[in-house]
């Protein structure tokens, strides 16, 4: 079998899509050695080859103009062409960006239905067409591979795609992410690389208005009453450039919140610190109203870290008991949490003690694992 694998993502890390894609071919390329897989990138004057590709994966680049109508272009003509080129038996889009034509039996992963189903994103008739088109390939695809089975039910529910070609698979999580401290002395220039606090609340994520960061927000006027400056809240990801549709005013909110002092932008963070920093924080929150799995939060469990998230798509499936779910609209409940954690240590040993435990359950093999037995589903 020759998997021809959509590489658009694979040098944006940062990103669910990203993660996901890098994680697949390294895990298939190990189950399967006479397996062969080439990962399709499109190449522009700012995008560099494929970085850190595993041993045995061929790349084959697609010339690709810049911006929105490049990447529409490269999914639509690009990908199938380099696809045919190449002798796929198979072709994997592993985002929501199918072809409506492929040379080849074709599986995408529709990760979740976001885009489609949040109001704000949907304004203006780029993103709506965009969403039709890639709505209707998705609907010709020979399978739809899935992270949970809250983003199954919204497939069929919005997509009408029938179940027997929907399959939910769980992601997993690195090994990397553990309670152990490997090296004091990297752990040491880390935390000073960002300025960590001796005791801290994280957040890691994007920022789009579906993130419910404000909610967050909101909460920590709350917690800043009921703990003053010991906890304050770090924000880790990329910030906003400028306020819009999609990005409220944060800075503003905080300001008139009064939680300057409580709050902090911590920025991007490489992925070879996250381990540390969701160790080192007493709390992870994660307050988005929708995630098609949420890797953030299965990371901080893995590290031992207690997590408060919302009740949100996929989150419970993730956390399960081992964590908080709260409505994505109670502040207070959020807030209550995030305290009851930080004054109780019986109850943060306990879910530090479960969240290894939850995320032991989730790992990259099995989703390759599930990921071949579609691909052998659709091929024999």
């Amino acid at each position: 079998m020759h998997v021809a694998l959509n590489a658009y993502f694979w040098n944006r890390p940062h990103t669910g899509s990203g993660q996901y894609t890098r994680q697949l071919a390294g895990h298939l390329r190990r189950l399967v050695s006479d397996l062969a897989i080439t990962l399709i990138y499109p190449a522009t004057p700012d995008e560099p080859e494929p970085l850190d590709v595993p041993p045995g994966v061929g790349t084959m680049c697609v010339p690709t103009r810049p911006g929105h109508l490049g990447k529409v272009l490269f999914e639509q003509r690009g990908f199938p062409a380099a696809c045919r080129r190449v002798g796929a038996t198979l072709a994997h889009v592993p985002y929501w960006g199918p072809p409506l034509r492929s040379p080849a039996p074709l599986v995408v992963t529709i990760h979740d239905l976001t885009t489609l189903l949040e109001p704000h994103y949907n304004r203006g008739a780029r993103p709506r067409l965009y969403n039709a088109l890639v709505g209707a390939a998705a609907r010709g695809a020979n399978h739809v591979l899935t992270d949970s089975f809250s983003s199954k039910l919204d497939i069929l529910d919005h997509l009408d795609i029938p179940e027997e070609r929907v399959t939910a698979v769980y992601l997993g999580v690195s090994p990397r992410f553990s309670p152990q401290e490997d090296n004091s002395l990297l752990a040491m220039a880390v935390a000073q690389k960002y300025d960590l606090p001796e005791t801290y609340v994280l957040y890691l994520g994007g920022y789009e208005l579906h993130k419910n960061v404000m909610t967050l927000l909101h909460a920590y006027t709350f917690v800043a009453q009921a703990l003053g400056k010991d906890y304050p809240l770090l924000l880790a990801g990329r910030k906003p450039e400028a306020v819009s549709d999609n990005y409220p005013d944060y800075d503003g909110m905080i300001a008139r919140a009064g939680l300057s002092d409580h709050v902090r932008w911590l920025g991007y963070v490489d992925e070879a610190d996250k381990p540390l920093l969701y160790r080192r924080a007493s709390v992870f929150a994660f307050p988005s109203r929708r995630e098609g799995f949420g890797l953030p939060p299965l990371e901080a469990m893995a590290c031992g870290t207690p997590v408060v998230v919302a009740d949100g798509g996929s989150l419970p499936e993730v956390v399960g008991s081992a964590g908080f779910v709260i409505a994505p609209d109670d502040a207070r409940g959020m807030a209550g949490a995030i305290i009851s954690i930080l004054v109780d240590d019986d109850l943060a040993a306990d879910l530090r003690r479960q969240g290894p435990e939850q995320a032991a359950k989730f790992n990259w093999e099995h989703t390759a694992l599930e990921t071949l037995r579609v691909y052998d589903l659709i091929t024999n």
